[in-house]
This record gives structure tokens, C-alpha cells and sequence, in this order.
């Protein structure tokens, strides 16, 4: 058995109309292109200046026009949309969390995932550094949902780097994991193809990763190379530049038999089992 996925490659910015409609196309180009689900990128909705600008679109739970995009669009091209991360603000906080929404075929709202690590960072050989927690609040807690990939888990970007949380994920019998993300273009050349890679092998899972790719408002540079990984960390599917889709067909029973073969998820060890003393010479 198989299944047709797409992750989405994007250069977001300030015009959050503008964005969704990009995003409209694109997540109808994979619905024609026969997908049954699609990712699309981190801040697909907007990409601004500073963190704090997001709060400018940023939408409370369950109402706004992004909101509504995703709704719409899933039912309307009868496919599972994975949406990125947008702002999304609880009533009495300050500060939005990047929140992750995955709706099903039916246009019905399925799971959310809030960003857990904030990128909170200054990126080593380069003058660029982040503090995504100036204008966004973490997340608590993984989340897998049941879509037709089986048991997917939601994860975006900076997660990536914290194998424990996949692990986590994993426990519940994760066989997908969907990666929207906007990584710089330094790190990204260094360790995004790498990290994807390492936690479809970690988890003998998929990994849909969809990226921000380009220029973006105040000179950030997003490295692209939106991915689709098996379950064996091979890359089916791959756009190292530009805005498109990409498309591959993932073999569900394959992963399967190479589980029942190869069965390292079961011979993970109880975390008791795993403490780490530190001897002292006598």
C-alpha cells in the first residue's frame, strides 16, 4: 500500500492576503498532482521583519481568516492539510504560540501542535541571531494525530535539533512526522538535510519536511530544500530552490516489513535502565 504526500516550498512575507492565495495554488497543484496530504511551511501565513511583528495577524483559536483558509481548502480539494505554523493568541497571554493545525479531508480541524522550542539563538559564523520568544510563547507537549499515513507526529523546525521529543512520539506508534520549517541559510547548509534524515532513521519514520525558501522582509534567508524521506532516511523527493511541490509516493507496507525485520523501536531500553553515573578515580 501506498500514499501520495506533498510538502510545499514557499518564500513567505508581510502580505499575509498574498501568502494565502500563494498558498492556494500550490496546495491545489498537489491535490491535482493526486496527494492525499500536504505540508505546508513554517509562517507560511507571514514572515515579517521581527518576531514581534507577527502579532499583527495573529488570530484567536478557532476564528480568523487563516484559520478559515485552512478549513476551506481541505474540504474544498478534498485533501489532509498540515498548516505550517501561524500565530495563534489565547485569550489573557501576551505573546501568540506557533501554532501547527492539521485538518483532515473534510475541511474538519483534526489535532494542534504548538511549537515547543523557540529559537532562541545566534547563529554561529554569521551575524544573524533570533529570539523567537520575544514575540511567541512555547508550546507543552507533543501531539500525533490518525490520518491516512497512520499515526503522524507534528513537529516544526528548531524541534528538529531534540531527538528526545520524536522519541516521545514514537512511543505511540508514530509512523510520519510533518516538519514545517524556516531554517536560516547557515544552518540550514550545515545540518538541515542531515537532521531530517537522522530522525526519519531514529524512528523509522517518513519526515515531510516543507521549508521557506529565498529572501525574506530585513534580509533573512531562508535555505529551502523541502524534502520528502522514507522511512529508511532515503530522500524520495527533493526542491533545493525556489516556490513548488513536492510530490512522492510513500510505501506504507514496506516500512511495515522493514519494522517486523529490523525491529530497533523494540529494543529501546526503559529510561531507568539509561541513567548515567559519573565515576571518580580512587
Amino acid at each position: 500500500m501506498s500514499i501520495r504526500v506533498a510538502v510545499i516550498q514557499m518564500t513567505s512575507g508581510q502580505d499575509r492576503d498574498a501568502n494565502l492565495a500563494a498558498a492556494g495554488e500550490l496546495l491545489a497543484t498537489a491535490a491535482r498532482q493526486g496527494a492525499r496530504l500536504a505540508v505546508l511551511p513554517e509562517n507560511f501565513v507571514f514572515l515579517g521583519r521581527s518576531e514581534v511583528e507577527r502579532m499583527t495577524v495573529a488570530e484567536a483559536p478557532g476564528d480568523g481568516p487563516a484559520q478559515a483558509f485552512l478549513a476551506q481548502q481541505a474540504r474544498e480539494l478534498r485533501l489532509w492539510i498540515v498548516g505550517g505554523t501561524m500565530p495563534v493568541l489565547e485569550p489573557g497571554e501576551p505573546r501568540p504560540r506557533a501554532t501547527c493545525l492539521l485538518h483532515d479531508d473534510r475541511g474538519e480541524l483534526v489535532a494542534r501542535y504548538d511549537k515547543i522550542h523557540l529559537f532562541d539563538v545566534g547563529v554561529p559564523d554569521s551575524p544573524e541571531s533570533y529570539q523567537e520568544s520575544a514575540g511567541t510563547a512555547p508550546g507543552r507537549g507533543g501531539v500525533v494525530a490518525e490520518t491516512p499515513l497512520g499515526r503522524l507526529g507534528l513537529a516544526v523546525c528548531y524541534d528538529v535539533r531534540f531527538p528526545e521529543l520524536f522519541r516521545a512520539m514514537g512511543e505511540t506508534g508514530m509512523s510520519a512526522i510533518a516538519l514545517p520549517s524556516a531554517f536560516t541559510a547557515p544552518t540550514g547548509r550545515a545540518h538541515w538535510e542531515l537532521l531530517v534524515r537522522a530522525r526519519a532513521v531514529d524512528n523509522l519514520s517518513c519526515v515531510l519536511a516543507a521549508a521557506q525558501w529565498g529572501e525574506h522582509p530585513g534580509g533573512r534567508r531562508t535555505w529551502g530544500d523541502s524534502m520528502i524521506v522514507n522511512h529508511w532516511g532515503e530522500v524520495l523527493a527533493r526542491r533545493r530552490e525556489g516556490v513548488g511541490v513536492v510530490i512522492a509516493d510513500l510505501d506504507l507496507e514496506a516500512q511495515r516489513a522493514v519494522r517486523r525485520r529490523f525491529p530497533v523501536l523494540d529494543h529501546r531500553r526503559p529510561a531507568e535502565e539509561l541513567r548515567v553515573r559519573t565515576e571518580k578515580d580512587t
